[in-house]
């Protein structure tokens, strides 16, 4: 069991950086992949990126390549998303996830954080 808490979302203006942190709780969390995604209303939830369990391996979603990195640090059970270059079309809900193994899609990922709410405005 992965129990996953967000932090550090809030608003910010266009072209400015955040950085959210997804605390997780458990023994295992360095087995698992961890994957960012984000929804805003009336949207399916859309992958941003994830990393691979040790952290040697990451993928971003086109829209935010070269925009926002993810990275983690499994002695402290963390996983962090970098967001620089903010546009308005980023605002959203973002959740964290976790995944037994490397995934990439919505329905791969077995824990949910319940989301930190980013506001880009302009």
């Amino acid at each position: 069991q992965v129990q996953l808490v967000e932090s550090g979302g809030g608003l910010v203006q266009v072209g400015g950086s955040l950085r959210l942190s997804c605390a997780a709780s458990g023994r295992t969390f360095s087995s698992y992949a961890m994957g960012w995604f984000r929804q805003t209303p009336g949207k399916d939830r859309s992958f941003v990126g994830t990393i691979s369990w040790n952290g040697g391996g990451t993928y971003y979603a086109a829209s935010v390549r070269g925009r926002f990195t993810i990275s983690r640090d499994n002695a402290k059970n963390t996983v962090y998303l970098q967001m620089n270059s903010l546009k308005p079309e980023d605002t959203a809900v973002y959740y964290c996830a976790a995944a037994p193994d490397w995934a990439i899609t919505r329905d791969e990922y077995k824990y949910w954080g319940q989301g930190t709410q980013v506001t880009v405005s302009s």
